[in-house]
């Protein structure tokens, strides 16, 4: 029994959507879903349609694509009406999300049981350089080619902003966190990086500030954490830091992965957990 992970799958993507074929067993363990499936409540549908029968357990946060505004069934959804019906279509393929009852996970009963929290914490720009106020970002991202796409796209709807929707993420999140029983391991999933410290995004460094939150920055230490799971960044890689694994689990856009894959099988991007010690694909 494993606990598996991957990000960015990027669905919209034709060449991405071809991951879903071609797919193992995997009945016996646990796959977690860190974000940017996809952009529609259809691809998401995809995904949870392909997978669910193939692993004993889904567990999905959501990425900034997934909250992206779109047209579904003739119905303009985004913002926080986005997220939830989200969070309704994942359950409806008993799919877990940070809308769940974390769930604890064991590969046997010699393990100590690890608590796998689920997180939705978004961005509130606080990654930017502190030269940069934030009356400014905008001009400065696009002066280096990066201004994101969220600014168009995601809604924050009903809050006033991002930043406002990421600080009631924060407090949401801490709550839960804080209600574990003392000295609880755990195993910390969000999309977005938890630490500005490991940011990789040498290509577009001027995206820093929609990746994460300094809020998080000591949550791994905070909360006991084994393992921390993020995707965003398309750069799949291990990191350490004060003991705990840092895991970024995803695959990326076509133009990303061409250069490591002909065709990415799910295989070849999973990125292993528990009990580790990860930092490359899965060998099935």
């Amino acid at each position: 029994m494993r606990l598996l992970a991957v990000s960015d799958l990027h669905l919209g993507h034709a060449d991405n959507r071809a991951i879903l074929t071609d797919l193992d067993d995997h009945r016996n363990d646990w796959l977690i879903l860190a974000g940017d499936v996809g952009e529609s409540l259809t691809h998401m549908a995809l995904a949870f349609e392909a997978l669910r029968p193939r692993f004993a357990r889904l567990i999905w946060v959501p990425g900034n694509h997934e909250l992206w505004t779109t047209d579904e069934n003739g119905e303009r959804l985004g913002g926080a009406e986005k997220y939830a019906a989200l969070i309704d279509l994942a359950r409806m393929y008993d799919v877990l999300t940070p809308e769940d009852a974390y769930p604890t996970w064991s590969d046997g009963p010699e393990r100590t049981p690890v608590v796998l929290c689920p997180l939705f914490v978004l961005y509130d720009y606080s990654f930017r350089p502190p030269d940069v106020p934030l009356e400014g970002l905008r001009k400065w991202a696009a002066e280096g080619h990066a201004l994101c796409a969220d600014e168009l796209r995601l809604s924050p709807a009903p809050h006033a902003n991002r930043a406002a929707w990421c600080r009631q993420r924060v407090v949401i999140s801490r709550a839960r966190l804080n209600a574990l029983p003392p000295g609880t391991r755990t195993v910390l999933i969000n999309h977005f990086p938890l630490r500005k410290d490991l940011l990789f995004i040498r290509k577009v460094p001027r995206l820093a500030p929609w990746c994460g939150t300094v809020a998080t920055d000591d949550w791994h230490r905070r909360y006991n954490a084994m393992v921390v799971v993020s995707g965003h960044q398309h750069v799949p890689r291990t990191d350490w830091r004060d003991g705990t694994r840092f895991e970024e689990v995803s695959l990326g856009y076509p133009r990303e992965w061409h250069g490591r894959f002909d065709r990415p099988r799910l295989r070849d991007v999973m990125r292993e957990i528990l009990p580790g010690p990860g930092g490359g694909p899965v060998v099935s």
